[in-house]
Protein backbone atom coordinates (compact mmCIF):
# COMPACT_ATOMS: atom_id res chain seq x y z
CA UNK A 1 0.00 0.00 0.00
CA UNK A 2 1.37 3.40 -1.03
CA UNK A 3 1.32 6.20 1.56
CA UNK A 4 0.22 9.54 0.10
CA UNK A 5 0.58 13.16 1.17
CA UNK A 6 -1.70 15.66 -0.56
CA UNK A 7 -0.67 19.33 -0.64
CA UNK A 8 -3.63 21.56 -1.43
CA UNK A 9 -6.20 18.89 -0.59
CA UNK A 10 -9.25 21.18 -0.88
CA UNK A 11 -8.43 22.33 -4.41
CA UNK A 12 -9.37 20.67 -7.68
CA UNK A 13 -6.31 18.38 -7.84
CA UNK A 14 -6.48 17.57 -4.14
CA UNK A 15 -10.14 16.62 -4.07
CA UNK A 16 -9.75 14.40 -7.13
CA UNK A 17 -6.70 12.74 -5.58
CA UNK A 18 -8.69 11.89 -2.47
CA UNK A 19 -11.52 10.52 -4.64
CA UNK A 20 -8.96 8.15 -6.18
CA UNK A 21 -7.78 7.08 -2.72
CA UNK A 22 -11.39 6.30 -1.82
CA UNK A 23 -11.82 4.27 -5.02
CA UNK A 24 -8.65 2.26 -4.34
CA UNK A 25 -8.54 1.80 -0.54
CA UNK A 26 -6.35 -1.30 -0.81
CA UNK A 27 -3.72 0.56 -2.85
CA UNK A 28 -3.45 3.96 -1.15
CA UNK A 29 -3.68 5.53 2.27
CA UNK A 30 -3.41 9.19 3.23
CA UNK A 31 -0.75 10.06 5.82
CA UNK A 32 -0.69 13.87 5.55
CA UNK A 33 -2.82 16.71 4.20
CA UNK A 34 -2.49 20.45 3.76
CA UNK A 35 -5.01 23.12 2.81
CA UNK A 36 -5.28 26.88 2.54
CA UNK A 37 -8.39 28.22 4.27
CA UNK A 38 -11.36 26.05 3.24
CA UNK A 39 -11.78 24.78 6.78
CA UNK A 40 -15.14 23.04 6.41
CA UNK A 41 -14.04 20.85 3.51
CA UNK A 42 -10.65 20.24 5.11
CA UNK A 43 -12.26 18.96 8.31
CA UNK A 44 -14.44 16.60 6.29
CA UNK A 45 -11.32 15.24 4.58
CA UNK A 46 -9.49 14.83 7.89
CA UNK A 47 -12.45 12.98 9.38
CA UNK A 48 -12.70 10.65 6.41
CA UNK A 49 -9.01 9.87 5.85
CA UNK A 50 -7.59 10.33 9.40
CA UNK A 51 -4.09 11.47 8.37
CA UNK A 52 -1.17 11.46 10.78
CA UNK A 53 -0.35 15.13 10.12
CA UNK A 54 -2.15 18.19 8.76
CA UNK A 55 -1.18 21.76 7.95
CA UNK A 56 -3.28 24.85 7.38
CA UNK A 57 -1.66 27.68 5.44
CA UNK A 58 -3.89 30.31 7.09
CA UNK A 59 -2.63 30.25 10.67
CA UNK A 60 -5.47 32.47 11.89
CA UNK A 61 -7.83 29.51 11.44
CA UNK A 62 -5.78 27.14 13.61
CA UNK A 63 -7.67 27.82 16.89
CA UNK A 64 -11.02 27.12 15.23
CA UNK A 65 -9.66 24.00 13.57
CA UNK A 66 -8.28 22.64 16.85
CA UNK A 67 -11.60 23.32 18.56
CA UNK A 68 -13.62 21.56 15.86
CA UNK A 69 -11.23 18.61 15.76
CA UNK A 70 -11.59 18.30 19.52
CA UNK A 71 -15.36 18.14 19.18
CA UNK A 72 -14.98 15.50 16.48
CA UNK A 73 -12.63 13.45 18.66
CA UNK A 74 -15.09 13.59 21.59
CA UNK A 75 -18.00 12.52 19.42
CA UNK A 76 -16.07 9.66 17.79
CA UNK A 77 -13.63 7.79 20.09
CA UNK A 78 -12.17 5.95 17.09
CA UNK A 79 -10.96 9.26 15.60
CA UNK A 80 -7.29 9.92 16.29
CA UNK A 81 -6.23 13.54 16.41
CA UNK A 82 -3.48 14.30 13.84
CA UNK A 83 -0.41 16.39 14.50
CA UNK A 84 -1.34 19.96 13.56
CA UNK A 85 0.91 22.54 11.89
CA UNK A 86 0.31 25.95 10.37
CA UNK A 87 1.74 28.59 8.07
CA UNK A 88 4.56 28.17 5.52
CA UNK A 89 6.73 26.14 7.92
CA UNK A 90 3.81 23.82 8.62
CA UNK A 91 3.33 23.19 4.91
CA UNK A 92 6.99 22.24 4.58
CA UNK A 93 6.78 19.87 7.58
CA UNK A 94 3.80 18.09 6.06
CA UNK A 95 5.41 18.04 2.59
CA UNK A 96 8.43 16.21 3.99
CA UNK A 97 6.42 13.89 6.27
CA UNK A 98 8.54 10.84 6.94
CA UNK A 99 5.92 8.14 6.35
CA UNK A 100 4.86 9.31 2.87
CA UNK A 101 5.96 7.48 -0.27
CA UNK A 102 4.47 10.00 -2.71
CA UNK A 103 3.57 13.68 -2.39
CA UNK A 104 0.82 15.04 -4.64
CA UNK A 105 1.46 18.76 -5.09
CA UNK A 106 -1.85 20.47 -5.76
CA UNK A 107 -1.10 23.92 -4.33
CA UNK A 108 -1.80 26.50 -7.03
CA UNK A 109 0.89 28.95 -8.12
CA UNK A 110 4.29 29.82 -6.69
CA UNK A 111 2.93 29.22 -3.17
CA UNK A 112 3.62 25.55 -3.82
CA UNK A 113 7.33 26.05 -4.55
CA UNK A 114 8.79 25.85 -1.04
CA UNK A 115 6.71 22.84 0.09
CA UNK A 116 7.64 21.05 -3.13
CA UNK A 117 11.34 21.68 -2.59
CA UNK A 118 10.96 20.49 1.01
CA UNK A 119 9.48 17.23 -0.29
CA UNK A 120 12.32 16.84 -2.80
CA UNK A 121 14.97 17.43 -0.13
CA UNK A 122 13.26 14.74 1.97
CA UNK A 123 13.70 12.31 -0.93
CA UNK A 124 10.00 11.98 -1.74
CA UNK A 125 8.66 11.15 -5.17
CA UNK A 126 6.23 13.80 -6.38
CA UNK A 127 3.10 13.79 -8.49
CA UNK A 128 3.61 17.28 -9.85
CA UNK A 129 0.43 19.22 -10.54
CA UNK A 130 2.04 22.49 -9.51
CA UNK A 131 3.80 23.43 -12.75
CA UNK A 132 5.16 26.64 -11.24
CA UNK A 133 7.77 24.60 -9.37
CA UNK A 134 9.71 23.94 -12.57
CA UNK A 135 8.70 27.08 -14.44
CA UNK A 136 9.86 29.50 -11.76
CA UNK A 137 12.70 27.46 -10.31
CA UNK A 138 13.81 24.86 -12.83
CA UNK A 139 17.53 25.76 -12.49
CA UNK A 140 17.19 25.36 -8.71
CA UNK A 141 14.97 22.27 -8.66
CA UNK A 142 16.95 20.09 -11.08
CA UNK A 143 20.12 19.98 -8.92
CA UNK A 144 17.96 19.26 -5.86
CA UNK A 145 16.38 16.30 -7.66
CA UNK A 146 19.78 14.95 -8.66
CA UNK A 147 21.03 15.26 -5.09
CA UNK A 148 18.00 13.63 -3.43
CA UNK A 149 17.07 10.99 -6.02
CA UNK A 150 13.44 12.12 -6.01
CA UNK A 151 11.38 11.70 -9.17
CA UNK A 152 8.90 14.20 -10.57
CA UNK A 153 5.93 12.42 -12.10
CA UNK A 154 3.83 14.85 -14.16
CA UNK A 155 0.20 14.96 -13.02
CA UNK A 156 -1.19 17.46 -15.51
CA UNK A 157 -2.80 15.90 -18.56
CA UNK A 158 -0.36 17.11 -21.22
CA UNK A 159 2.89 16.13 -19.52
CA UNK A 160 1.37 12.91 -18.29
CA UNK A 161 0.50 12.12 -21.92
CA UNK A 162 4.11 12.73 -22.95
CA UNK A 163 5.37 10.65 -20.02
CA UNK A 164 3.02 7.79 -20.93
CA UNK A 165 4.04 7.89 -24.59
CA UNK A 166 7.71 7.74 -23.63
CA UNK A 167 7.29 4.45 -21.76
CA UNK A 168 9.01 1.77 -23.83
CA UNK A 169 11.17 4.25 -25.76
CA UNK A 170 14.95 4.65 -25.29
CA UNK A 171 14.13 7.46 -22.86
CA UNK A 172 12.61 4.99 -20.38
CA UNK A 173 15.82 2.95 -20.22
CA UNK A 174 18.41 5.71 -20.40
CA UNK A 175 17.00 8.83 -18.79
CA UNK A 176 15.46 9.79 -15.48
CA UNK A 177 12.75 12.39 -15.13
CA UNK A 178 13.85 15.97 -14.62
CA UNK A 179 17.61 15.56 -14.86
CA UNK A 180 17.72 18.20 -17.56
CA UNK A 181 19.48 15.75 -19.87
CA UNK A 182 18.34 15.31 -23.48
CA UNK A 183 15.71 12.62 -23.95
CA UNK A 184 17.11 9.88 -26.25
CA UNK A 185 15.10 9.22 -29.38
CA UNK A 186 12.73 12.15 -28.84
CA UNK A 187 12.57 14.57 -31.79
CA UNK A 188 9.52 16.71 -31.02
CA UNK A 189 6.79 17.30 -28.45
CA UNK A 190 3.35 18.53 -29.48
CA UNK A 191 1.31 19.96 -26.63
CA UNK A 192 -2.40 20.01 -27.41
CA UNK A 193 -4.55 22.92 -26.31
CA UNK A 194 -8.33 23.16 -26.21
CA UNK A 195 -8.17 26.85 -27.09
CA UNK A 196 -9.96 27.75 -23.88
CA UNK A 197 -13.07 29.79 -23.37
CA UNK A 198 -12.36 32.10 -26.31
CA UNK A 199 -11.29 29.62 -28.98
CA UNK A 200 -14.28 30.55 -31.17
CA UNK A 201 -14.11 34.29 -30.45
CA UNK A 202 -12.58 36.81 -32.82
CA UNK A 203 -9.84 39.14 -31.64
CA UNK A 204 -12.33 42.01 -31.87
CA UNK A 205 -14.82 40.16 -29.63
CA UNK A 206 -12.20 39.86 -26.90
CA UNK A 207 -12.74 43.57 -26.19
CA UNK A 208 -16.04 42.49 -24.57
CA UNK A 209 -14.64 39.55 -22.57
CA UNK A 210 -15.77 39.37 -18.94
CA UNK A 211 -14.55 37.35 -15.96
CA UNK A 212 -17.57 35.09 -16.32
CA UNK A 213 -16.70 34.48 -19.97
CA UNK A 214 -13.04 33.71 -19.25
CA UNK A 215 -13.79 31.27 -16.43
CA UNK A 216 -16.23 29.14 -18.42
CA UNK A 217 -14.10 26.38 -19.93
CA UNK A 218 -15.78 24.33 -22.68
CA UNK A 219 -14.08 21.00 -21.84
CA UNK A 220 -12.37 20.91 -18.46
CA UNK A 221 -13.47 21.55 -14.88
CA UNK A 222 -10.61 23.52 -13.30
CA UNK A 223 -9.93 26.33 -10.86
CA UNK A 224 -10.54 29.95 -11.90
CA UNK A 225 -6.88 30.90 -12.30
CA UNK A 226 -5.93 28.00 -14.57
CA UNK A 227 -9.14 28.49 -16.55
CA UNK A 228 -8.14 32.09 -17.28
CA UNK A 229 -4.65 30.83 -18.21
CA UNK A 230 -6.35 28.50 -20.68
CA UNK A 231 -8.29 31.44 -22.13
CA UNK A 232 -5.06 33.42 -22.71
CA UNK A 233 -3.15 30.26 -23.72
CA UNK A 234 -0.57 31.15 -21.08
CA UNK A 235 -1.18 27.70 -19.62
CA UNK A 236 0.28 26.20 -22.80
CA UNK A 237 3.22 28.58 -22.76
CA UNK A 238 3.96 27.62 -19.16
CA UNK A 239 3.65 23.95 -20.10
CA UNK A 240 6.26 24.48 -22.82
CA UNK A 241 8.73 25.67 -20.17
CA UNK A 242 7.80 22.78 -17.90
CA UNK A 243 8.27 20.27 -20.73
CA UNK A 244 11.71 21.71 -21.43
CA UNK A 245 12.79 21.00 -17.85
CA UNK A 246 10.96 17.68 -17.46
CA UNK A 247 12.12 16.03 -20.65
CA UNK A 248 15.34 17.88 -21.50
CA UNK A 249 14.20 19.02 -24.96
CA UNK A 250 15.01 22.34 -26.62
CA UNK A 251 12.30 24.94 -27.17
CA UNK A 252 12.73 24.65 -30.93
CA UNK A 253 11.38 21.10 -30.66
CA UNK A 254 8.26 21.89 -28.61
CA UNK A 255 5.08 22.90 -30.44
CA UNK A 256 1.53 23.84 -29.51
CA UNK A 257 -1.47 22.69 -31.52
CA UNK A 258 -5.12 23.62 -30.96
CA UNK A 259 -7.25 20.50 -30.55
CA UNK A 260 -10.80 21.57 -29.57
CA UNK A 261 -12.05 18.10 -28.59
CA UNK A 262 -9.36 17.59 -25.88
CA UNK A 263 -9.22 13.87 -26.64
CA UNK A 264 -5.54 13.70 -27.59
CA UNK A 265 -3.73 15.05 -24.54
CA UNK A 266 -0.35 15.45 -26.25
CA UNK A 267 1.94 13.74 -28.75
CA UNK A 268 5.58 12.93 -29.25
CA UNK A 269 7.53 12.41 -32.46
CA UNK A 270 10.44 9.98 -32.25
CA UNK A 271 13.65 10.00 -34.28
CA UNK A 272 12.21 7.62 -36.89
CA UNK A 273 9.21 9.99 -37.48
CA UNK A 274 6.77 7.78 -35.55
CA UNK A 275 4.21 9.88 -33.67
CA UNK A 276 2.73 8.54 -30.44
CA UNK A 277 -0.32 10.03 -28.73
CA UNK A 278 -2.22 9.41 -25.51
CA UNK A 279 -6.00 9.68 -25.80
CA UNK A 280 -8.85 9.78 -23.30
CA UNK A 281 -11.86 11.75 -22.19
CA UNK A 282 -10.96 15.11 -20.61
CA UNK A 283 -10.76 13.98 -16.98
CA UNK A 284 -7.91 14.91 -14.67
CA UNK A 285 -8.35 11.78 -12.56
CA UNK A 286 -6.64 9.63 -15.20
CA UNK A 287 -3.25 11.44 -15.17
CA UNK A 288 -3.39 11.79 -11.38
CA UNK A 289 -4.04 8.05 -11.00
CA UNK A 290 -1.17 7.21 -13.36
CA UNK A 291 1.22 9.24 -11.18
CA UNK A 292 -0.06 7.49 -8.09
CA UNK A 293 0.08 3.97 -9.54
CA UNK A 294 3.22 4.27 -11.74
CA UNK A 295 4.85 2.07 -12.91
CA UNK A 296 1.67 -0.01 -12.64
CA UNK A 297 -1.75 0.62 -14.17
CA UNK A 298 -4.96 -0.06 -12.27
CA UNK A 299 -8.20 -1.21 -13.80
CA UNK A 300 -10.95 1.38 -13.34
CA UNK A 301 -14.71 1.46 -13.92
CA UNK A 302 -14.39 4.87 -15.55
CA UNK A 303 -16.00 5.80 -18.85
CA UNK A 304 -14.09 4.26 -21.76
CA UNK A 305 -13.16 6.26 -24.83
CA UNK A 306 -15.38 5.66 -27.87
CA UNK A 307 -13.93 7.28 -30.98
CA UNK A 308 -17.11 6.65 -32.95
CA UNK A 309 -18.91 8.70 -30.31
CA UNK A 310 -16.30 11.46 -30.61
CA UNK A 311 -16.86 11.49 -34.37
CA UNK A 312 -13.89 13.58 -35.44
CA UNK A 313 -10.64 15.03 -34.17
CA UNK A 314 -9.51 18.40 -35.51
CA UNK A 315 -6.34 20.45 -35.20
CA UNK A 316 -5.07 23.89 -36.11
CA UNK A 317 -2.14 26.14 -35.34
CA UNK A 318 -2.69 28.72 -32.60
CA UNK A 319 -3.20 32.35 -33.59
CA UNK A 320 -0.18 34.18 -32.16
CA UNK A 321 -1.90 37.56 -32.51
CA UNK A 322 -4.93 36.34 -30.56
CA UNK A 323 -2.78 34.59 -27.93
CA UNK A 324 0.24 36.86 -27.24
CA UNK A 325 0.87 35.17 -23.87
CA UNK A 326 2.04 32.06 -25.69
CA UNK A 327 4.90 33.92 -27.39
CA UNK A 328 5.81 35.69 -24.15
CA UNK A 329 6.30 32.29 -22.52
CA UNK A 330 8.41 30.94 -25.37
CA UNK A 331 10.60 34.05 -25.22
CA UNK A 332 10.98 33.83 -21.43
CA UNK A 333 11.90 30.15 -21.67
CA UNK A 334 14.55 30.80 -24.32
CA UNK A 335 16.04 33.64 -22.26
CA UNK A 336 16.11 31.34 -19.24
CA UNK A 337 17.60 32.18 -15.86
CA UNK A 338 15.14 34.15 -13.75
CA UNK A 339 12.96 35.29 -16.66
CA UNK A 340 10.49 32.36 -16.39
CA UNK A 341 10.08 33.11 -12.67
CA UNK A 342 9.24 36.73 -13.44
CA UNK A 343 6.88 35.70 -16.24
CA UNK A 344 5.07 33.26 -13.95
CA UNK A 345 4.68 35.72 -11.07
CA UNK A 346 3.59 38.52 -13.39
CA UNK A 347 0.99 36.24 -14.91
CA UNK A 348 -0.34 35.11 -11.53
CA UNK A 349 -0.73 38.70 -10.38
CA UNK A 350 -2.22 39.93 -13.66
CA UNK A 351 -4.79 37.12 -13.62
CA UNK A 352 -5.62 37.96 -9.99
CA UNK A 353 -6.15 41.59 -11.00
CA UNK A 354 -8.43 40.48 -13.82
CA UNK A 355 -10.45 38.16 -11.57
CA UNK A 356 -10.95 41.09 -9.20
CA UNK A 357 -12.14 43.12 -12.23
CA UNK A 358 -9.38 45.70 -11.78
CA UNK A 359 -8.09 45.24 -15.34
CA UNK A 360 -9.50 44.06 -18.66
CA UNK A 361 -8.77 40.64 -20.11
CA UNK A 362 -6.62 42.16 -22.87
CA UNK A 363 -4.48 43.93 -20.27
CA UNK A 364 -3.11 40.61 -18.97
CA UNK A 365 -0.44 40.08 -21.69
CA UNK A 366 0.40 43.81 -21.72
CA UNK A 367 1.21 43.80 -18.02
CA UNK A 368 3.24 40.59 -18.27
CA UNK A 369 5.27 41.90 -21.22
CA UNK A 370 6.00 45.16 -19.46
CA UNK A 371 7.30 43.45 -16.32
CA UNK A 372 9.42 40.99 -18.32
CA UNK A 373 10.92 43.83 -20.36
CA UNK A 374 11.74 45.64 -17.15
CA UNK A 375 13.59 42.59 -15.84
CA UNK A 376 15.83 42.00 -18.85
CA UNK A 377 18.61 44.23 -17.57
CA UNK A 378 18.53 42.55 -14.14
CA UNK A 379 18.41 38.95 -15.38
CA UNK A 380 20.19 36.31 -13.28
CA UNK A 381 21.30 33.40 -15.46
CA UNK A 382 22.10 30.96 -12.64
CA UNK A 383 19.70 31.87 -9.83
CA UNK A 384 19.56 30.62 -6.26
CA UNK A 385 16.29 29.87 -4.53
CA UNK A 386 16.41 33.24 -2.77
CA UNK A 387 16.70 34.98 -6.15
CA UNK A 388 13.59 33.21 -7.41
CA UNK A 389 11.59 34.08 -4.29
CA UNK A 390 12.70 37.72 -4.28
CA UNK A 391 11.92 38.21 -7.96
CA UNK A 392 8.56 36.51 -7.56
CA UNK A 393 7.59 39.23 -5.10
CA UNK A 394 9.17 41.99 -7.20
CA UNK A 395 7.20 40.97 -10.29
CA UNK A 396 3.90 40.97 -8.38
CA UNK A 397 4.56 44.44 -7.03
CA UNK A 398 5.50 45.65 -10.51
CA UNK A 399 2.22 44.36 -11.95
CA UNK A 400 0.25 46.11 -9.21
CA UNK A 401 2.10 49.34 -9.93
CA UNK A 402 1.34 49.09 -13.63
CA UNK A 403 -2.29 48.33 -12.88
CA UNK A 404 -2.69 51.08 -10.28
CA UNK A 405 -1.16 53.71 -12.52
CA UNK A 406 -3.06 52.55 -15.57
CA UNK A 407 0.17 52.29 -17.51
CA UNK A 408 1.82 49.67 -19.67
CA UNK A 409 5.33 50.88 -18.85
CA UNK A 410 7.05 51.93 -15.62
CA UNK A 411 10.65 52.61 -14.83
CA UNK A 412 12.77 50.31 -12.68
CA UNK A 413 12.71 51.23 -9.03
Amino acid sequence: MKAITVLGSTGSIGTQTLEIVEEFPEQFRVVALSAGRNLTLFLDQISKHQPEAIALADETLLPEMRERLGVLSTADPSFKLPQIFGGPEGLEIVASWDHADLVVTGIVGCAGLLPTIAAIRAGKDLALANKETLIAAGPVVLPELKKSGSRLLPADSEHSAIFQCLQGTPWAENARLSTGLPTPGLRRIQLTASGGAFRDWSIQDLEKATVSDATSHPNWSMGRKITVDSATLMNKGLEVIEAHYLFGIDYDHIEIVIHPQSIIHSMIELSDTSVLAQLGWPDMKLPILYCMSWPSRFETPWRRLNLAEVGQLSFKSPDTEKYPCMNLAFEAGCIGGTMPAVLNAANEEAVAQFLEEKIHFLDIPKLIESVCDLHKNELIKEPKLSDVLNLDQWARIAVREFSCKGKTRISAS
